[in-house]
Parts: C-alpha cells; sequence; structure tokens
C-alpha cells in the first residue's frame, strides 16, 4: 500500500493505541492462570494476534470481543498442541512462548514469516542443550520438545530482553527455584521490568535479586485476574513527534507512571532541540525511527548503543540511513552509533520505502508532515498500530492511500 503525505500541522486530540508490549504480556499470563481472566483494551494489531492465535494452539480459550479478551487458563505443563505455532512477524511472540511450550514434554513447532525465522533465536539453543533439552532450528520453523526444569540459567545482558522474558514466565511453573544470572551490562531493562510486573499481578513471586540476578520461585500457580492494558509510549512518541514538527497534538490514555522504557521520549525529544545532542538508545531501541526522523528535521545527533537495531524487522540504522539520505541528510552508520548531519534537508524527489517495517513507516510519516511525499509498503504499520494513518486524519494530517 503507497499513501501519500502532504505538508500540515497536527491539531487535535486522540487515545494512544494501547501497549503491544504489555498486552502481549498480560495474555500470556492470563493463558497461564487456572480459571478465567479478562484482559481489557488490547490492540488488534498483527503481533498481538499471532500471541492469541499461539496461545490458543497451545491449549487456552480465548474470546475476542471488541478491545477485550477473556481468557480460560491451560495447564502448559500437559500442552501438547496439534498444529504448528504461526508467529507471523512477532519475535515477542517467538521468544516469550519457546520456554511455556518446553514446560511440557510434548513436541512443539513453531513458524512464522521469513523474516522473523532470520531473527536470532541461538541463546535458547545453547541454554537449552546445556539442560538436555530438544532444539533445532530450520530454516522455516524451530522445534523443542521439553521438560524444563528449574535451576541456574546463565545469559548475557546484550542480547534481546525477549529470551530473559520468556524463561520468565516459564521457571514459576517449573519444578525447583531458578535463578537467572547476566554476566555483562543489561540492555532493555525496562522491558524485562514489565515482565515482572505482569507475573506479579498474576500472583507470581518473581524479581531481582541484585542488579544481575533474577530469582524465580518454583512449582508456583499464576491466579486470574481481570485486568485492562495501558496506552502505548511507544506509539504515541510518533502522536508527541508531530507537536515536536509545530504542532498541537493531545495524547489521552497514557500513564504518567508507566514503566515502559519508551516512556522517555519527552526528555529525548527535548535533548533533540539542543546543538550536536548525543542520546542512548540502550533501554528504548525502539524509538531509534522517530529520534532519527526528528533529528534529521532539526539539529542533527549522535546516537549511541545502536547495535540491536540490525535485528528488528529491518536492519533500523541502514534503512533509515538509506531514507533520509532522499532528504538530503547524511548519516553515518557506525557498528554501535548512528551520526545525523542535518543540513540539506529537503523533500524527498523520489517515493520512500518502509522497508517492511512498522516504525520505519511511522517515523517517515512523522517527517513527511513537514515537507509533503510518498511512502511505500505503508501496511506494515498493522504490525503494531494499525490506527496510525486514520490517527493522523484524525489530527488533521492529509493521509491518502494510493
Amino acid at each position: 500500500m503507497k499513501i501519500r503525505i502532504e505538508k500540515g500541522k497536527a491539531e487535535g486530540r486522540i487515545t494512544a493505541p494501547p501497549s503491544k508490549s504489555m498486552a502481549h504480556r498480560l495474555l500470556i499470563a492470563a493463558a497461564l492462570a487456572e480459571g478465567k481472566s479478562t484482559v481489557r483494551g488490547i490492540s488488534m494489531c498483527e503481533d498481538v494476534l499471532a500471541t492469541v492465535d499461539c496461545l490458543r494452539a497451545l491449549g487456552a480459550r480465548i474470546e475476542l470481543c471488541g478491545e477485550d479478551a477473556t481468557v480460560y487458563g491451560m495447564n502448559a505443563r500437559n500442552s501438547s498442541p496439534k498444529e504448528k505455532l504461526f508467529c507471523r512477524e512477532s519475535g515477542s511472540t517467538l521468544r516469550f512462548l519457546i520456554p511455556i511450550a518446553m514446560l511440557s514434554d510434548a513436541e512443539c513447532v513453531f513458524c512464522g514469516s521469513e523474516g522473523l525465522m532470520r531473527r536470532p533465536t541461538e541463546l535458547y539453543e545453547k541454554l537449552f542443550a546445556e539442560k538436555g533439552l530438544k532444539y533445532i532450528k530450520k530454516s522455516s520453523q524451530i522445534e523443542v520438545c521439553g521438560r524444563l526444569m528449574g535451576g541456574e540459567y546463565t545469559v548475557p545482558g546484550n542480547i534481546s530482553s525477549q529470551f530473559i522474558s520468556g524463561l520468565l514466565f516459564a521457571l514459576p511453573l517449573a519444578d525447583g527455584d531458578s535463578v537467572i544470572r547476566i554476566n555483562s551490562e543489561i540492555e532493555s531493562r525496562s522491558y524485562i521490568d514489565l515482565t515482572l510486573y505482569a507475573l506479579n499481578t498474576f500472583g507470581i513471586e518473581a524479581g531481582w535479586a541484585d542488579k544481575y540476578s533474577l530469582k524465580i520461585k518454583g512449582n508456583q500457580s499464576y491466579s486470574a485476574k481481570d485486568v485492562e492494558v495501558e496506552g502505548d509510549a511507544s506509539g504515541a512518541a510518533f502522536i508527541e513527534a508531530l507537536n515536536f514538527l509545530g504542532g498541537n497534538a493531545q495524547i489521552n490514555g497514557l500513564n504518567p507512571e508507566s514503566i515502559q522504557g519508551d516512556s522517555v521520549y519527552p526528555q529525548l525529544f527535548e535533548a533533540l532541540k539542543g546543538n550536536s545532542p548525543v542520546i542512548s538508545l540502550g533501554d528504548c531501541p525502539d524509538l531509534a525511527p522517530v529520534l532519527f526522523a526528528l533529528a534529521a528535521k532539526k539539529n542533527g545527533g549522535t546516537f549511541l548503543e545502536t547495535k540491536r537495531l540490525k535485528i528488528k524487522e529491518s536492519d533500523r540504522a541502514e534503512v533509515m540511513a538509506e531514507e533520509l539520505r532522499k532528504f538530503g541528510v547524511c548519516v553515518t552508520v557506525n557498528e554501535n552509533s548512528v551520526e545525523i548531519d542535518s543540513k540539506g534537508f529537503h523533500a524527498p524527489a523520489e517515493c520512500l520505502s518502509g522497508h517492511n517495517d512498522h516504525r520505519i513507516v511511522m517515523a517517515l510519516s512523522v517527517l513527511l508532515t513537514a515537507v509533503g511525499g510518498e511512502i511505500d509498503g505503508a501496511e506494515a504499520v498493522s504490525k503494531s498500530y494499525p490506527e496510525f494513518f486514520e490517527h493522523l486524519r484524525q489530527l488533521k494530517i492529509e493521509a491518502k492511500e494510493i
């Protein structure tokens, strides 16, 4: 799908989309609980629907009505899926559910898009080989077979926090207490804290023992709950970015006390107003595309801890560099940093590409409100924020499907 966005300034009020990160976590916790839970205010985006489909395949009964999900929990230790678990393009779904599937000693097969199957999962292969468990990764699927037991698990801190979260969901149901030791500085600690929040909400004892280790009591049970998903700071950042470009958009539905890592976006936007700002993305890598876009329009900047951008839906540093050059902006991508020189910024003379990445599409859309232009592959927003273009229109930004 190709979208044309006309130059304009945002004006109006919208409600922030539900947090995809919290929806995954609360749905999984509800599916692991005994009895009936309700998860209110979920987004019907592709990633969340992938988690719903896979939880159903594992044995949970989930009824969707509007933005609410009624979840009847499963016994993960006796799960025996009869079909492959199709994760679409959702890395969260895949990495969260692999350890859960291994609570049972039944074989389970995960699959997904080609892009998802290329994303790294070698850490699980190493951890499970040490425990004598089956983990076979092929080009189009991953085959696993448990049973996962409690114990000590050592992981590096510079990998996706999704691996740690996957273990955190499963280990409370395993036999024996567990410790997850992290042997280097932790990136995206805030996402681990979101998982702990979901676990604690559903009655699970797990938490930080110290800066580099997590303790999880074994043989626990999740308790059914009625919960609501808070607004998504990641999605709200794209709307707030319109104000950075001179708009006046109001956002309802955000939790001022949220522990979402991306809730730091107001401070980072403020930092972009300075000359030659230097910003670390270690705890908020998902903000990279929109920060790069705003830096290109404003004062440029240097962004640190960008190495992990290679393993997202696209190589986000490289593809943003490619697209920003169409605006006349010089972008230098280094091993673990990105430098943006905003001199020469102008309207693009050619169509932009979304690179099948929802955050790239939204970041470029924000930038086009300053100059006008077209984006191909705009349908990628359905992965996390399917209402994005409708919200732009509500804010008086003209966004036409071509």
